[in-house]
């Protein structure tokens, strides 16, 4: 499988993305992702199903670049914090293909919402399916899918998850 070392650039990985979606630092979303990365959003009956669609699917980093600029200069909504809480990566299995090493990857996550003048609520949860592949900058996400628990989201999804 994957040594301590490459298990840690992992971990980190996970945390890192965890702290800038939580920060609110949107222009570091996608350094997270290769520049053919993808992210996704599907309830879990659909995954489970094997069915295609997506609440969210950006199929690319300038999509996902031009979310980052929906977010912050387009989209107008009630602000709220959000924190992630994610476990540990669990690795599913490594492969080898043109990116070189390939790391597929699970972790789950739940996500609280904080409005501002309100509580703090369970607004999101579920797991991450990752394929995760090194750069000469690291580890980076090829493919990021975030199969949420729960078909009804309260609102919207303004922020990654």
């Amino acid at each position: 499988m994957i040594d301590f070392k490459v298990y840690f650039e992992l971990q980190s990985l996970y945390s890192d993305y965890a702290m800038v979606c939580d920060s609110a630092d949107w222009e570091k979303w996608p350094d997270f992702f290769v520049e053919g990365g993808t992210y996704r959003l599907q309830p879990r009956e659909n995954y489970e199903r094997g069915l295609p669609l997506c609440l969210l699917a950006l199929e690319s980093k300038a999509m996902i670049r031009d979310r980052v600029y929906g977010v912050k200069e387009t989209m107008y909504h009630d602000p709220y914090y959000q924190r992630h809480i994610v476990g540990m990566p669990r690795v599913i299995s490594v492969e080898r293909d043109i990116y070189g090493e390939r790391i597929i990857s699970e972790a789950n996550y739940v996500v609280v919402r904080t409005k501002l003048d309100g509580e703090s609520t369970v607004f999101n949860s579920g797991y991450y399916r990752d394929q995760i592949v090194r750069t000469p900058e690291g580890l980076k996400l090829l493919s990021r899918l975030c199969v949420y628990d729960s078909e009804m989201i309260a609102n919207s999804i303004i922020y990654p998850i």
